[in-house]
Formats: structure tokens, sequence, C-alpha cells
């Protein structure tokens, strides 16, 4: 069965790190992407990471959040740093294949920041 699960979501405080990890399987995707979606709010992406690309960052996120890849672990990560009451949310991992020939979400794992 290809899928992709998150996890590594929590609770913490404004300024406080924490990284959400995405495991693939089955299947290696041509790129991994990581959406949030916020209480009352339609999801949007936060970055995204092609096979030898650049990664994409919404400009929210910038230099902040960073984005990886570990082909040996068919595994995609987002390293959140300095996060603020803005960044909760749920986020979701979304494995996209190459070619246009779909992609696939997973639950999502719950981000919340609060003092």
């Amino acid at each position: 069965q290809v899928k992709v699960e998150e996890s590594g979501g929590g609770s913490v405080q404004p300024g406080e790190s924490l990284t959400l990890t995405c495991k693939a399987y089955n299947r290696i995707f041509a790129i991994m992407a990581w959406y949030r979606q916020a209480p009352g709010k339609q999801r949007e992406l936060v970055a995204s990471l092609s096979n030898g690309g650049r990664p994409y960052y919404a400009d929210s996120v910038k230099g902040r959040f960073t984005i990886s890849r570990d082909g040996a672990k068919n595994a995609a990560y987002l390293h959140m740093t300095n996060l603020e009451p803005e960044d909760t949310a749920v986020y979701y991992c979304n494995g996209q294949l190459s070619n246009s020939r779909g992609d696939f979400w997973g639950q999502g794992t719950q981000v919340t920041v609060s003092s």
C-alpha cells in the first residue's frame, strides 16, 4: 500500500523548536511537501522539496523552517525553529508522484504553539 505517515507533532512554547517526520511507503515520491491547516483557515503549502531540487518555503516560514529528505529512509522532515502561536495548525505530509500521476496525503499531526 502506498502511503505517507507523519509524526512528531506536539505542544511547545513560543520560540521553541520541533521536527516533523514524514515516512513514505512503497513509492519514492518526486516531490514531498508539508501543508498546514489552522482552525477556520484553508490548507496552505508550507514547504516542498523535489528530488535534487531546491526547497520552496512559504514567506511566513522562511528563515525558520527547513525541509529535508533522506533517500535511504524514504522520509522527509520539517525542522521548525522559533515557533510562533500563528504556526499552530494540523500539519500534513503530501507525496507527489512524477508525471502528475497523483499524490498521497498523511493523516496529519497537530502542532500547538502556546505559552
